[in-house]
Parts: structure tokens; C-alpha cells; sequence
């Protein structure tokens, strides 16, 4: 299990992480999704203890990453397919990682079988490697140690469809055997295909948060207004379930006809009504994150 409570990363004035809260349960695949700049790298990086926290803290299994005894073991991490050995072969990647976690070097060639390297991958240098190869080698790298639970960053990238569709099968039968997997992707229909919740975060804060069939089903209406704070109070009062977006909308779940009449009847003025859940997770997606912060500089 991954719990995340009130996480905060400053960087001087500007925050790139603000109170993200959530939980990763055995048995699961959490799309953790967002666009460039959102914070989702950063709050990977924090889980795993790479970056301090300003405020919160995150635990796996119960406690923070770097008390766990011998992390492999317990938690496979991939957050940069790039982070290799470039002078080393796959084969050697994999056999210094199994010395230091203490695992049986015989787990190594069944670990690159299983991510599809075959012996003459596994006999070339890493700066060989074409980007997919190196997602494999990292995935290889996050399974050696057999841990319960799986942190991947983007771990498609550079993938065919083929590969793509491996990996689907592979995370999804690794959650059905009971472990945790939080996953970041930026590809929509695959993380829509094989996750169960999903967790999106825009400027730096969980927008949405739940079960994936309870979120696109529960899509419901997308309402803006000229005073979004207005608009907020307007839905409170009503008793309209509202998640807000990052540019002042909301998501509500209730009939169009219900939001507009409670927005009529307090007199504000909408610029946007229209139901929300016309294109499944990509729609959900542009729509809580719509006016989030694109900046590379933090993920």
C-alpha cells in the first residue's frame, strides 16, 4: 500500500506540490495523471525519498521509503529509463542490482525474459539500447527484488503499440496477484484500459480522485460562469456534488438542467454548460485540468 497525506514541495515561493492526499491499495493500478508542470514527477520522487518534503509525508507499506530495510525488495521504482549504466550490458545492470538487494543472481535472466530481452539484448551495452530497451532494462530492474509494489514514471515512453500492450498485461496481472502499482502515463486509452482508480492533479493539486468507472461514469455536467467563486457557493448551497477544475469550471454530477436551474435562480451568468462525459478519460482529463501550468521545470 502507498498512503500520501498532505504532501507540499516548495521551491521558494513557488509551490510545485500543494496538500496532495491519497492511497494506493494492494490488488490496484493508480493512473496518476496530469499535464507538464502538474507535480506528478515530483510527487513520485517524494514517495521514494528523492526529494524532501516541504509539509506532508508519504509512506509504502506503512512506513517512508528510506526506512524501509532494503527497498528493492519491497518497492520497485522506475522513474528515469535514461538512469542506467550506459558502459554496462543489460545482463551486468541486472546482476550488480540482485548483489546489492541480495537477490538470487539466477532471477536475472528470467527478469529479462520476462520483459522481453533476449540473451542478445542482455549481451549489449546500455548506450546501445534504443529508449523502448531501456524502459524494458528499467522495468526488469523495478521486478528483480519481487517486490509488492511498483512506482513508474512514464514507463511506455518509447514503446510500440506491441510493447505497450505488453506492459498493460504485465501491470495488470501484477495488481491481480495483489500488488500496488501507481502509475503516471501521459497515454489516455492505455492508462483508461488497465487502471482501477485514478488520481489527477493539475497546478500542483489533486483535481479528481477516485474509481475509474465512478469517475467517467459520474462525469456528469461541465458548468463555468463569469464568477466561478459565486458559481462554487451557488452549487454548495444547492447540494450539487462539484469537483473544481483548474481554470474556474466544475464538474458536477447532476443533470445539466439541475445546474442550470440553480445557477438561473441565483442569478449568474454562464458561459459553459454542457455535459462532461462525452469522451471518456481524455475529456475528463482536458476538462479538470484545463489552465494548469505547462512548465517542464517541474513535473
Amino acid at each position: 500500500m502507498i498512503e500520501v497525506d498532505h504532501l507540499t514541495k516548495r521551491y521558494g515561493p513557488h509551490p510545485a506540490v500543494e496538500d496532495v492526499s491519497f492511497r494506493c491499495e494492494p490488488g490496484t493500478v493508480t493512473g496518476f495523471l496530469g499535464p507538464n508542470g502538474a507535480g506528478k514527477s515530483t510527487t513520485m520522487r517524494m514517495i521514494c525519498g528523492l526529494t524532501p518534503p516541504t509539509a506532508g509525508s508519504a509512506t509504502v507499506g506503512g512506513r517512508p521509503y528510506r526506512r524501509l530495510p532494503n527497498p528493492g525488495r519491497e518497492v520497485g521504482v522506475l522513474l528515469d529509463a535514461s538512469a542506467q549504466h550506459a558502459g554496462r550490458t543489460g545482463r551486468e545492470v541486472l546482476a550488480v542490482a540482485a548483489r546489492t538487494m541480495g537477490v538470487d543472481t539466477r532471477r536475472v535472466a528470467a527478469t529479462l525474459d520476462l520483459v522481453g530481452l533476449n540473451p542478445a539484448a542482455a549481451r549489449r551495452r546500455v548506450r546501445a539500447y534504443s529508449l523502448g530497451m531501456r524502459q524494458r532494462l528499467g522495468l526488469a530492474h523495478a521486478l528483480l527484488g519481487d517486490p509488492r509494489v511498483l512506482i513508474l514514471d512514464e514507463p511506455a515512453n518509447g514503446l510500440d503499440p506491441e510493447g505497450i500492450f505488453w506492459m498493460r498485461g504485465l501491470l495488470r496481472d501484477f495488481a491481480d496477484r495483489g500488488g500496488t502499482v501507481l502509475l503516471s502515463s501521459h497515454l489516455l486509452r492505455e492508462v483508461e484500459a488497465v487502471a482501477d482508480r485514478l488520481v489527477v492533479i493539475g497546478g500542483g493539486r489533486v483535481v479528481a480522485q477516485g474509481g475509474r468507472d465512478e469517475l467517467l461514469a459520474g462525469a456528469g455536467t461541465l458548468v463555468r460562469a463569469r464568477d466561478p467563486q459565486a458559481l462554487r457557493l451557488t452549487l454548495d448551497r444547492a447540494g450539487l456534488d462539484a469537483t473544481a477544475g483548474t481554470d474556474g469550471g466544475f464538474v458536477v454530477r447532476a443533470e445539466a438542467g439541475a445546474v442550470g436551474q440553480a445557477a438561473a435562480d441565483a442569478g449568474l451568468v454562464l458561459t459553459e454548460l454542457r455535459s462532461a462525459d462525452t469522451g471518456g478519460l481524455e475529456q475528463l482529463f482536458l476538462t479538470l485540468t484545463a489552465g494548469s501550468s505547462t512548465k517542464e521545470s517541474v513535473k
